[in-house]
């Protein structure tokens, strides 16, 4: 019997690495997907590339899609990288580092695969915990998606085919995330998570994708690897 197969959305950060290594963990054949949509921060990209080949990925495939030829985002344009904001979480105003509609993007790149291999699963490292209040992050956007998923696919209309939208990390704060990825053996130095690194891929310390991991794996009562 063949195992079950999915599309991983592999960033290179800590969440989607900690995914890709969930669902291989629960026996899922995987196959990622890194997007270089002009970010800033293309470390990321150099460390999913290290992260599929350490965790056995089937296939991986680069897909480039420039998001920033419409700007938007301090991650795409020209917009400095906010630091963290006083109050973590806190989603009445969604921050700079937003990449209008990018998780939309991603999944439908995923879809396109997923079609192809028939897959049974796109699994996504959304959070809804200890996030920066992104819409699209959101548990009745990812439901919303799946029932898009069945609509907008031929395999879908046509009864041939049931695609998840698998987050298994979305109600779960960074430190149990840290927690996970030590538990499935995830060498967790190869992750990226800083949105303004240097040249070297160190991470800056201030943005809040850094103060949000920082504080994670202190309260899991870890060191980060890659804060020197």
């Amino acid at each position: 019997m063949e195992p079950k197969k999915a599309v991983i959305l592999l960033s290179g950060g800590l969440d989607s690495a900690v995914t890709f290594a969930f669902a291989k963990e629960h026996g899922y054949a995987c196959y990622a997907l890194t997007a270089d949509y002009g970010q800033r921060h293309k470390i990321e990209i150099e460390r999913a590339k290290e992260i599929a080949g350490v965790l056995g990925a089937c296939a991986h495939k680069i897909v480039q899609v420039d998001l920033q030829a419409f700007g938007g985002s301090a991650l795409t344009g020209a917009i400095p990288v906010p630091d963290a904001r006083t109050t973590i979480g806190d989603d009445s105003e969604v921050p700079g580092t937003y990449v209008p509609a990018r998780n939309t993007v991603l999944l439908s790149l995923g879809l396109a695969w997923a079609e192809v291999l028939h897959a049974d699963a796109i699994f996504i490292g959304a959070n809804y915990v200890d996030y920066s209040g992104y819409p699209d992050c959101r548990p009745e956007y990812l439901e919303a998606f799946q029932a898009l998923a069945k609509l907008a696919t031929k395999a879908g209309t046509g009864g041939q085919w049931e695609l998840k939208i698998e987050a298994p990390l979305l109600k779960m704060s960074k430190s149990r995330i840290v927690k996970l990825g030590k538990e499935l053996d995830l060498d967790l130095s190869l992750t990226s998570s800083c949105y303004n690194p240097d040249s070297q891929g160190t991470p800056c310390g201030k943005c809040e994708a850094c103060v949000l991991r920082r504080k994670g794996f202190a309260e899991a009562g870890e060191d980060d690897p890659t804060v020197k």
